[in-house]
């Protein structure tokens, strides 16, 4: 159902109508859709979950729950925006959902355009971050093409250490210091100290895993 690069909506719940009923919903609207009837369903298709761009979620599901699911999730590092859905809601799971970081949290029954709103709201926010996740990708590339030396002296450029200092600091001469910050800034793709600290402050939780 999902073709190269479309949204795709994941849909885990163990009611099989309400499973049906989104598929449903969610295809009439032009969207890919892939339908689960548990977490250990999904869990076992790992490549539905890291090309999904949003995961509508039972909050209530044999075995391991939404609200545990989404831990593991996190756990994991996967950033799937989820949008919860329950036919028990009460304010207590509603909060620790959205604390945790859903989008959206949706007592049955609730209406199809609450819904397709929901994931609308959701698929803007995988968007965006799969393109933020791709700009810090080709920036930490940028960073790897940099020597052992460079990568000493960008450490210190964004200190706020002088030319001189870096050279008393690597036993090298002021004019060495120069060239190397020349050449890292070319390849870190940055004219100014202050945009060369922006960079390297984004990268710096990455490198430093």
């Amino acid at each position: 159902m999902d073709g190269q690069g479309s949204p795709l909506v994941l849909v885990v719940d163990d009611d099989a109508h309400m499973r049906d009923a989104l598929g449903n919903l969610f295809e009439s609207v032009g969207l890919n859709v892939e339908l689960f009837g548990s977490t250990s369903e999904l869990l076992d298709r790992p490549s539905k979950v890291s090309s999904g761009s949003c995961l509508v979620l039972d909050i209530r599901l044999p075995g391991v729950s939404g609200l545990d699911f989404q831990d593991k999730l996190a756990r994991l590092g996967t950033n799937i925006p989820i949008i919860f859905i329950t036919g028990h809601g009460d304010v207590p799971m509603s909060v620790r959902a959205m604390k945790a970081g859903a989008i959206d949290f949706l007592t049955k029954p609730f209406r199809d355009q609450d819904m397709l709103d929901a994931v609308s709201n959701a698929l803007i926010l995988d968007q965006a971050r799969r393109t933020s996740d791709g700009e810090l990708s080709a920036l930490v590339k940028r960073y790897e093409s940099l020597t052992s030396r460079e990568r000493e002296v960008i450490a210190l450029v964004t200190r706020g250490l002088m030319n001189k200092q870096i050279g008393w600091e690597l036993g090298l001469s002021e004019i060495t210091v120069k060239i190397h910050r020349g050449h890292l800034m070319e390849k870190m793709a940055v004219r100014t100290l202050a945009e060369l600290v922006k960079v390297y402050e984004a990268i710096k939780p990455v490198l430093n895993k």
